[in-house]
């Protein structure tokens, strides 16, 4: 198995309310070239979970910091326009993140958990994983 030191999470950056299927995400990746969905799970608006990239397979979600990380992604993560970054989780989708963030540190002996906005000029995941609980967890 493949050392994991960090959860990274991310947006699909759609608008507050639209739902996304895994195999959408996966044509949207593939669509860049990529093997594959880049996340290793996936958040839904109702809090369910879908399995992306198996985690013992490194993931495609952050330029130069994908060796060692797993990233997840929620649903949503910009207002109705449809370009304004905005925390759009729902009470569920915040429930079920943390209950993966603390598995995962659980089950790696994570480090760090952060967001994508932490290693790139942009907003995703449209919140602040340092002042949010999940941050907090390590």
């Amino acid at each position: 198995m493949r050392q994991i030191k960090e959860l990274i999470w991310h947006c699909t950056a759609t608008p507050v309310g639209r739902e996304v299927t895994v195999e959408t995400i996966r044509q949207w990746h593939r669509q860049r070239g990529w093997a594959d969905i880049g996340y290793h799970k996936v958040v839904h608006l109702d809090g369910s979970v879908s399995e992306g990239r198996p985690e013992s397979q490194i993931g495609a979600h952050v330029a130069g910091k994908n060796t060692g990380t797993i990233g997840y992604v929620y649903v949503g993560g910009v207002a109705t326009d449809g370009k304004t970054p905005k925390d759009t989780r729902t009470d569920a989708q915040k429930k079920t993140m943390m209950a993966l963030t603390r598995a995962a540190i659980a089950k790696y002996g994570l480090k760090r958990v952060s967001g994508h906005n932490q290693y790139a000029a942009k907003a995703c995941p449209s919140f602040d994983v340092r002042k949010d609980p999940l941050g907090q967890l390590v």
